[in-house]
């Protein structure tokens, strides 16, 4: 079984959502994956997904409230087939860390390498919305790929 670790800076916000999308679809389509997920700072140690997060999750069937945040470990590199971050910035400071063979969630999905936006910047709930949209689409075009080894 690969496993699959995504990344972003709390781990309270998108990347929860993403180990979610990814543990309902792995589920559904019995793909030979399982997810995680963790932040490039260890601020929100131990803490719960934010109530947003946890609750655009739900009115998707998804329940992400047992995750608890956690920082990246240098030993995820060994532990994971493959590490996704959210964004450029995680995607730098993994690197900076030494990770090699990280992967851009928005490379994935047809969103041509963007960023996963942080929901905080939005002006309402509506970011959580749209942010799980594009995270949906492009974890469903990662495991699609995974599963057919064309990544």
């Amino acid at each position: 079984m690969k496993r699959i670790l995504f990344v972003c800076l709390g781990n309270i916000c998108r990347s929860p959502l993403a180990e979610g999308i990814a543990t309902a679809h792995i589920a559904q389509k019995q793909y030979p994956f399982e997810a995680d997920s963790a932040g490039t700072s260890n601020w929100h140690e131990g803490e719960a997904p934010c109530s947003d997060s946890i609750e655009v999750a739900k009115r998707h069937d998804i329940d992400i409230s047992l995750q608890r945040a956690r920082p990246v470990h240098p030993d995820d590199q060994h532990r994971f087939d493959y590490i996704i971050a959210l964004d450029r910035q995680n995607l730098s400071d993994l690197e900076a860390k030494g990770f090699q063979n990280v992967h851009l969630l928005g490379d994935y999905g047809d969103f041509n390498g963007e960023d996963v936006p942080d929901p905080y910047y939005f002006p309402n709930f509506e970011g959580f919305e749209k942010v799980y949209a594009m995270i949906e689409r492009s974890v469903e075009d990662f495991l699609e790929k995974a599963a057919h080894e064309r990544i």
